[in-house]
């Protein structure tokens, strides 16, 4: 059952509180406004509602759902600041970071605005997550989202400000799948953004991702890549002749199917070296090897301390008969990237042949599998259907920033060569992983305004940080001197 969309004189009401606090900045220079939440982990977590089409590409279903955003005005210069969308990704949206970006608007006197992607969070069109009713969960119906969003935001702000046909510059950012919504809607709709900064963007949809493991290798250096080798065959052996007893020591009786195990255990290891702390899994591991203790052992020490403990990681979100739950939850997100992955994208974290860190199990029949015992028949990837659509690392657009950290294994799924105005940056240093220019380090938990300090070269975030600036700068004169957000 679709789910209600708002009234249609409530998207008025919306605004109410943008009226009230233009009004009580509107004589106070930007740049001296003091951010009450700087200190915090978000900007703001104010909702804000607005009704959205459900399918852009239809003349005939005019459905609608609420879509939940959030809007931060203390650094907005009025009337003419630049407005930051930030995208939202594969997951919930509990508001507006205050991270790097908030540098940003700090600099620019920007407004920031953040839009919940479809279906995650309380985004939902529908009560219940079947295939059925996931056929309007994609990366191309996401775009139309942004796009319909933007003007409707554009529009109510001139109508607070008391003018039409106004256009204040856009710029807009996304991380990770949120990065390539950011290069893919500059490529797609040029006309309603000045830029888009795509930090680890992964545009490149990919079926066998060997590239992955191959670099988890080479982040974790020769000590620790060969205690996790043997971690990978120890435990192979223990699931083989008791495997019960193996998935009682890492707290994950439930995941019944090896696979799913063991696609576990190599999300586990991964998460040191994605998000800026290889160390917490390395030290302990490489120190158990050398001290002959057993690393099995230690490995789950780290998993349920550091993996589920610290990041909180639910292990049914491994479980495929917890995937095929269709009611929705608290874990929903794990179902819905895994319809996108498996609808569009892949990113098949496959072992390589040889010299790999995950176990083998883990193969490109684990996941085709996996598609179709959680969502029928039929459902599987067709990257070169999404490349051709997109460009893959071929894309055509223009004045989008491409960044990645040198430890990521995603960036081997991004642009990571510059081209005519698409410069690409990569940010080199021992804890630089996912999103590290906004994040900084380690990228998890967050670092208030993105700070730089802990990583371990602070110098290579800040030199490319600078250069983003620059870029942006100019983009955004550009914008401002032809009074439209694109040139």
């Amino acid at each position: 059952m679709l789910k209600h969309g708002l009234p249609a004189s409530s998207s008025s009401l919306l605004f109410l509180p943008f009226l009230f606090f233009s009004y009580a900045i509107a004589f106070i220079p930007p740049h001296i406004l003091l951010n009450h939440l700087s200190q915090g982990k978000s900007l703001t977590n104010q909702e804000l509602w607005f009704n959205q089409t459900l399918d852009h590409f239809s003349p005939y279903d005019h459905r609608q759902f609420r879509q939940r955003y959030y809007e931060f005005l203390d650094y907005f210069r009025i009337p003419d600041g630049p407005i930051f969308l930030v995208i939202g990704g594969e997951g919930t949206c509990r508001g507006i970071s205050n991270n790097y970006i908030a540098v940003l608007a700090k600099k620019f006197g920007a407004a920031v605005v953040s839009l919940e992607h479809r279906y995650y969070g309380a985004s939902t069109p529908f009560d219940t997550l079947s295939t059925e009713n996931l056929k309007y969960l994609s990366s191309k119906q996401a775009l139309f989202d942004l796009a319909v969003f933007r003007q409707y935001y554009q529009d109510s702000l001139n109508a607070k400000l008391n003018r039409t046909g106004v256009e204040n510059p856009w710029f807009f950012f996304g991380g990770s799948y949120a990065g390539a919504l950011s290069a893919w809607f500059r490529l797609k709709f040029p006309h309603l953004t000045c830029g888009s900064l795509a930090s680890s963007a992964v545009v490149q949809a990919i079926q066998d991702f060997t590239e992955f493991d191959q670099q988890i290798g080479e982040s974790a250096g020769a000590e620790c890549k060969a205690a996790l080798q043997e971690t990978t065959q120890l435990i192979e052996t223990k699931l083989a002749t008791d495997g019960k007893a193996l998935r009682t020591t890492f707290n994950a009786d439930d995941l019944e199917v090896d696979g799913d195990f063991l696609y576990y255990m190599a999300d586990a290891a991964v998460i040191a070296f994605q998000y800026g702390n290889p160390d917490k899994l390395c030290n302990p591991l490489v120190d158990a090897k050398k001290a002959g203790e057993d690393l099995v052992d230690a490995y789950a020490k780290y998993v349920k301390e550091y993996y589920a403990g610290t990041f909180g990681v639910n292990v049914q979100i491994y479980d495929q008969k917890y995937l095929k739950r269709t009611a929705i939850n608290k874990d929903s997100s794990s179902r819905l990237w895994w319809f996108q992955v498996c609808t569009e994208v892949a990113y098949f974290q496959v072992a390589p042949s040889n010299d790999s860190i995950r176990s083998s199990k883990v193969d490109t029949k684990y996941h085709l599998d996996l598609c179709k015992n959680v969502f029928g028949d039929g459902v599987f990837p067709d990257v070169d259907a999404t490349n051709s659509y997109y460009g893959g690392t071929k894309i055509a657009g223009s004045k989008i920033i491409f960044t990645n950290g040198s430890q990521d294994p995603w960036r081997h799924a991004s642009k990571q060569t510059s081209s005519a105005d698409m410069p690409s940056y990569l940010i080199t240093c021992k804890n630089c992983g996912h999103c590290t220019d906004l994040s900084g380090c380690p990228q998890a938990p967050s670092n208030i305004e993105g700070n730089e300090k802990n990583c371990s070269s602070p110098d290579a975030v800040h030199k490319v940080r600078q250069k983003v600036q620059e870029d942006m700068d100019l983009w955004l004169s550009e914008c401002i001197d032809t009074g439209r957000s694109f040139i």
